[in-house]
């Protein structure tokens, strides 16, 4: 059996160190995978495989060969870079051009997008900066409308938004807590004994180095710039019906399934699939949403382009 190995390589951006995990031949289609809030590439160790082991990969351009998959932690995440926010202005405009930087340093020319949390506005402003080189796109809990707003979950942190103050600061710094991480990662799931310890567990140990928390706040009090786009996001998706699957955590408390279905309000042939589980969906079903993925790509992605 022939296996794409995993590889673990790092490339400078503007000065900082990024990590990115990749897998599959470089001349294959591309699948750019973003990851979330609190997370990293790590969300994805168990999908890159099932996604790029060639004999049971139905991801194939029209010569045989299987999917190139581009995994990166976002500056200040995971094994990338991590410059204190005194240093670097942490908002989701500078982690995305920090990242359309990296796509255009390592050479791609058009890309998938699989978007997840934090992602989404990340991988979307990539694809208003350049809509012709997204081929498609790849929702997992990935939100781009106020419908997908869970009321409870976002309470602090629009307080925060509307006043950064020591007051608001509080409940949001348990966000990025060991119990506010297992919490994110066990809600909405009928079984967790099948979500590994390891997944919150890594994240938690990261969260928990120096300088982090003051990153973090940073960036959630730059949120509203999101909302700000969701109207540009929906108007992209209007003029490019560009093909969207989404693969939803049906159980999301963050993300909550109504942001799913909106989708289809601008691009009416979106797949919609929300799955018994929450808000990391691929803890329990990544073989699941591997498959969905394999199904969808091979019936959109029709050419090979690095």
């Amino acid at each position: 059996m022939t296996t794409h190995g995993i590889h673990h390589r790092t490339i400078t951006v503007r000065g900082h160190e990024i990590h990115y995990r990749e897998a599959g031949p470089a001349d294959a289609p591309v699948l750019l995978l973003l990851h979330g809030f609190p997370t990293s590439s790590h969300m994805f160790r168990d999908l890159i495989p099932l996604l790029s082991d060639l004999p049971h990969s139905r991801l194939r351009s029209s010569g045989g060969t299987p999917i190139r998959l581009i995994a990166p932690d976002h500056l200040g995440f995971g094994r990338s870079a991590a410059p204190a926010a005194t240093a670097f202005p942490y908002t989701f405009d500078q982690l995305a051009e920090i990242t359309g930087e990296f796509t255009e340093l390592i050479g791609l020319k058009e890309y998938a997008l699989y978007i997840q949390d934090y992602g989404a506005p990340i991988g979307l402003r990539l694809a208003l900066a350049h809509p012709e080189r997204v081929t498609a796109v790849i929702t997992q809990n990935g939100n781009a409308y106020e419908e997908g707003l869970g009321a409870d979950a976002w309470a602090p942190v629009l307080a925060l938004i509307a006043g950064r103050t020591p007051e608001t600061e509080a409940p949001v710094r348990e966000i990025s807590s060991p119990d506010g991480i297992k919490w994110q990662y066990l809600h909405g799931v009928a079984d967790p004994t099948l979500v590994s310890p390891d997944a919150y567990e890594h994240d938690a140990a990261l969260m928990a180095r120096p300088g982090q928390p003051e990153i973090q706040l940073d960036l959630i009090s730059d949120y509203g710039s999101n909302f700000a786009l969701y109207p540009a996001f929906q108007e992209y998706f209007r003029t490019s019906q560009v093909p969207l699957l989404a693969v939803w955590g049906g159980h999301d408390k963050i993300f909550v399934p109504a942001g799913a279905l909106a989708f289809r309000r601008d691009l009416p042939g979106a797949e919609i699939h929300l799955l018994p589980t929450g808000h990391f969906a691929l803890e329990t079903h990544a073989g699941q949403i591997a498959r969905l993925i394999r199904d969808f790509l091979d019936r959109h992605l029709t050419t090979a382009h690095g």
